[in-house]
């Protein structure tokens, strides 16, 4: 256990006993545990292997490479449609956890297994996602925002077309391109 991570374990009333005993599985397959994204991380030779956080209604045990796992249980969740290769389990309550403690450990170490061969999984092109139409006129407009929008990582290109697609109306997509031209403009992500 990790002095600096024990905050952690008291601050979530809610999920206390649920996390400790997720933290008990863990640690017992031998993982190393650091803080990372303000949450306890479980690494193998300095690789994330899986995350403990919690959400208003439920727990979860994060694997980060989860899409490569085999999931005979049907029990592996994407968090959202757009999460591309993390996969959690999810529990409401201790019972769930000690009912499932062989099961979690083997998927942890089938996890540590995936992170020692160097598998990746294969992730979807940025030229994949939509493109909203607002944003492509915005870039047809103004060339010096197309170059600079193509200058970006793949990764936070993913994430500015998201963020845009995600509105449901026009107004609102404009609204969102207006707001973050001048940081695609400088060469900066959605959360820089």
């Amino acid at each position: 256990m990790n002095p600096k991570v024990d905050f952690y374990f008291v601050k979530n009333e809610k999920w206390q006993k649920e996390i400790a005993q997720l933290r008990t599985i863990v640690l017992d397959c031998g993982l190393n545990e650091v803080l990372k994204w303000g949450c306890p991380c479980y690494t193998h030779d300095n690789n994330n292997i899986v995350l403990i956080h919690v959400f208003k209604d439920y727990c979860a045990l994060l694997f980060f490479k989860g899409v490569l796992l085999n999931d005979p249980n049907g029990i592996l969740i994407q968090q959202t449609r757009n999460v591309q290769v993390a996969r959690q389990l999810r529990f409401t309550n201790v019972k769930e956890i000690v009912k499932l403690k062989n099961t979690i450990k083997s998927y942890i170490y089938e996890a540590i297994e995936v992170e020692k061969a160097g598998l990746q999984a294969k992730l979807k092109k940025t030229t994949e996602f939509t493109m909203p139409e607002e944003f492509q006129k915005k870039l047809n407009k103004m060339p010096k925002l197309k170059k600079a929008f193509e200058a970006l990582t793949p990764g936070r290109q993913r994430g500015y077309l998201l963020h845009f697609a995600q509105a449901k109306q026009a107004k609102t997509r404009e609204a969102r391109i207006e707001k973050y031209t001048p940081q695609i403009l400088a060469g900066k992500g959605l959360d820089d």
